[in-house]
């Protein structure tokens, strides 16, 4: 069971990416000034900045907005730096959640961050008080009945996947981190759309919330998507699906 992945493809097929355009161009400008910085600008010796600008591309962000902020990275225009901070803590019910930010103001975000977890009943912990309950996998997320169980198989194995998990109405495919970028490829050539594709910190396992903790949790998952510096969020809560779909409805 994995509640997070079907937090993230229920919002996902909700179109909330969509309705908020703009924060998601916001969030992918920051990442390709940030790959561009660390690898450089070129998307085919920079794997992580080729994702990226996929990725771009897929929400429709206009080129040259793609290129004016690979040049920012690059340092051949003037731009903000971003700093990458993973902060850690816990959710309502004990729930570990993981955030990853880029922000030009650490003090400013870890400030707002503690603020938010508390008011959702959580509070934020030490480097490592949960990373251990994780494990860092390259992560694609299918719906079933756009792909073929035996083709989807023997592609991300052909690929260097590692796996292929039954979620209920998903496939999730799993790889190493260093894989992922032609896992990812492998099963796009399949003609196939993943729901979520991205580098995961994986839970090891679950905790199942339920009642007055999966509504709170669910507002915290919410209330940290919302904000401008989070990039990603992880957690090892378990909600049902019918509970996540009555809160995001």
């Amino acid at each position: 069971m994995s509640g997070h992945s079907k937090w993230h493809t229920i919002k996902h097929k909700k179109g909330a990416l969509d309705a908020k355009r703009g924060k998601v161009f916001t969030r992918i400008i920051k990442e390709l000034t940030v790959a561009a910085r660390a690898g450089g600008g070129d998307p085919d010796t920079n794997p992580r900045l080729r994702t990226i600008v996929a990725d771009a591309k897929s929400v429709n962000m206009p080129a040259e907005n793609i290129k004016r902020a690979i040049q920012r990275g690059t340092g051949e225009l003037p731009g903000v730096t971003y700093d990458e901070v993973t902060y850690e803590g816990y959710g309502p019910g004990g729930a570990a959640v993981i955030i990853e930010v880029l922000t030009d103001n650490r003090n400013r975000t870890v400030g707002e961050l503690r603020h938010m977890l508390t008011k959702h009943n959580g509070n934020l912990g030490e480097s490592n008080s949960v990373a251990w309950m994780f494990s860092k996998k390259g992560y694609v997320v299918v719906d079933k009945s756009a792909a073929d169980e035996e083709k989807l198989l023997n592609a991300v194995l052909d690929a260097g996947g590692d796996d292929l998990r039954d979620d209920d109405d998903n496939w999730e495919v799993l790889s190493s981190p260093e894989t992922f970028p032609q896992v990812l490829e492998a099963v796009k050539k399949l003609g196939i759309e993943p729901d979520a594709a991205e580098i995961s910190m994986l839970p090891q396992n679950y905790l199942k919330l339920e009642g007055k903790q999966a509504q709170q949790m669910i507002r915290l998952m919410e209330a940290l998507d919302e904000h401008d510096d989070v990039r990603h969020v992880w957690s090892n809560f378990d909600i049902e699906e019918k509970e996540i779909e009555a809160s995001l409805a």
